[in-house]
């Protein structure tokens, strides 16, 4: 009888053990997949500060101890140059600017009138908030998984709630130790994040100056960008400067095909090899000769009521990009994939840079964005001679559609309009291909009806933006100058295109575009 009541009592310290066991284990999975449920379930938390609003919230937890945080910038995700403690860390999206407040607004007078930084506060609030609410989440994403779980296994009601009350009291401590004890920091370091370039170490661009000249009057729309813009490969504009040819301009640009329309004079300042730093924002040098920064040049065009940029594809190496697709086996090899992202989220830091300085521009013209064509279409067949494959189309064109995604947000973070060129149907190896193929003076570029597309694009965004303006009049305090009378520079911000083809514009008859020397 000793023997058998010692056998059952073994037993049943056995099954105690194995019970209390994978009750713990239940707490800890369930505790577990609650925060990290939280973390992505969590709405993030807007703030709004000088012009600039951010959502704030949480990258998902690791168990390091420290590392950067994330600027999730035009849905491209950069790491933050401050790094902060603990498993879970900030995680900030810049989702709209308002430029004309950015900097006056950046700071406030504030009980002795000390200068406070607002944005730096807004952000530690931020992420209280969120902390509060992702705690609770938690608690209820890992009660919910605790009940089913036990449902399943038809434990009693009292067991049921003995392990609701662990998991929570878990999830609660895990919160306390991963967000308010090793994680104390953060709010301080959000308090020392003045301006979002603190956030990403980068080095704001200088404000480009007007280039030195008289004004350009007549203008009524400026183009700048790089090589596409310029209509590369196709002829040369009539009496061309030698800027014109070392830049490439072609009189079948789709700035020439705009102004032809519309009856306008367009000023067409891109230039082949051109990037945001290296030809819009600053000089470049091409040929021994020196293009001044286009924007410089574009301010000198004070009556103009559009810009329309092109840019992008030399920021990210792109020619070098396909260049290397066609020559390698494949092209989404890690190598090729990890220097993709990285010159991805270099040029999103430099067009924020272009977004800011296009919308300080003073006389306030209406911004179109001109997004990339796809050159490759459904049939690859006779490109197989230069190595292009469609699987390497293919990888291609999604990385132009993550680019042109960068175009597309930012464009949209500022109010600005986007161009969609379609060339469906008139890719390459297709009957009538809109793109140059690997015989043309320049592959991959727009033939004369490519650049004959992107103009209708660029017309159609245009045509947008003014229907948009004259259905929400109450937008603007006074009308920008329409394009056929150019005037002084206006203060007022809403953007005002210039007419559409069917407008009755006051160009003298025949005007096209036109190019200028270098100032």
């Amino acid at each position: 009888m000793r023997l058998v009541r010692w056998t059952d009592g073994r037993a049943r310290w056995l099954r105690r053990g194995r019970n209390l066991l994978l009750a713990a284990v239940l707490v800890a999975v369930a505790g577990a997949a609650g925060i990290w449920l939280a973390v992505r379930l969590t709405p993030m938390q807007s703030v709004a500060a000088a012009g600039q609003n951010v959502q704030v919230g949480a990258v998902q937890p690791d168990l390091s101890r420290s590392g950067p945080g994330e600027l999730n910038l035009f849905g491209e995700a950069i790491p933050t140059q401050p790094r902060f403690d603990g498993p879970i860390r900030p995680k900030l999206m810049l989702s709209h600017i308002t430029l004309d407040s950015q900097v006056d607004q950046a700071f406030h007078a504030d009980g002795d009138n000390a200068l406070v930084p607002m944005l730096s506060r807004q952000l530690a609030a931020g992420w209280k908030r969120y902390c509060i609410w992702e705690s609770l989440v938690a608690a209820g994403c890992a009660g919910v998984i605790t009940i089913a779980v036990a449902g399943i296994g038809r434990t009693s009601p009292r067991t049921m709630l003995t392990l609701l009350a662990a998991t929570l009291v878990t999830v609660s401590a895990a919160n306390a130790a991963g967000v308010y004890l090793l994680a104390s920091g953060t709010p301080r370091a959000l308090r020392q994040v003045h301006t979002l370039d603190d956030l990403v170490g980068r080095t704001r661009a200088a404000p480009v100056p007007a280039a030195k000249g008289p004004a350009l009057p007549g203008i009524h729309a400026v183009v700048i960008g790089d090589s596409t813009a310029a209509g590369i490969g196709n002829p040369l504009v009539p009496h061309p400067t030698a800027l014109d040819r070392t830049c490439g301009r072609s009189s079948d640009s789709y700035a020439e095909d705009l102004a032809a329309a519309n009856r306008w004079k367009v000023l067409n300042l891109a230039c082949q090899g051109a990037t945001v730093s290296d030809g819009i924002l600053g000089v470049q040098v091409r040929d021994g000769k020196v293009a001044p920064p286009q924007l410089a040049v574009a301010q000198r065009a004070t009556g103009a009521s559009a810009v329309i940029v092109s840019i992008g594809a030399n920021d990210m190496n792109w020619g070098l990009l396909t260049g290397l697709c066609a020559a390698a086996p494949v092209c989404d090899d890690d190598a090729s994939t990890a220097y993709f992202k990285e010159e991805l989220a270099g040029f999103t830091q430099d067009y924020l840079d272009l977004l800011e300085q296009l919308a300080a521009l003073p006389h306030h013209p209406a911004v179109v964005l001109n997004e990339y064509y796809d050159p490759f279409g459904p049939d690859t067949a006779c490109l197989a001679k230069d190595g292009i494959t469609r699987e390497k189309a293919d990888v291609l064109g999604s990385r132009l559609s993550d680019l042109n995604a960068v175009l597309e947000r930012g464009a949209a973070t500022f109010h600005f309009a986007v161009a969609r060129p379609g060339f469906a149907g008139h890719q390459l190896c297709s009957k009538q291909p809109f793109v140059q193929d690997a015989a043309g003076k320049a592959p991959l570029h727009p033939t004369a009806a490519g650049e004959l597309a992107i103009a209708l694009a660029d017309q159609q965004a245009l045509d947008a933006i003014e229907a948009d303006r004259a259905a929400h009049p109450d937008r603007a305090a006074s009308p920008n100058p329409t394009p056929s009378t150019p005037s002084t520079p206006t203060t007022q911000s809403t953007q005002s295109p210039p007419p559409s083809p069917s407008g009755t514009a006051a160009a003298a008859p025949g005007a096209t575009g036109v190019t200028v020397p270098a100032p």
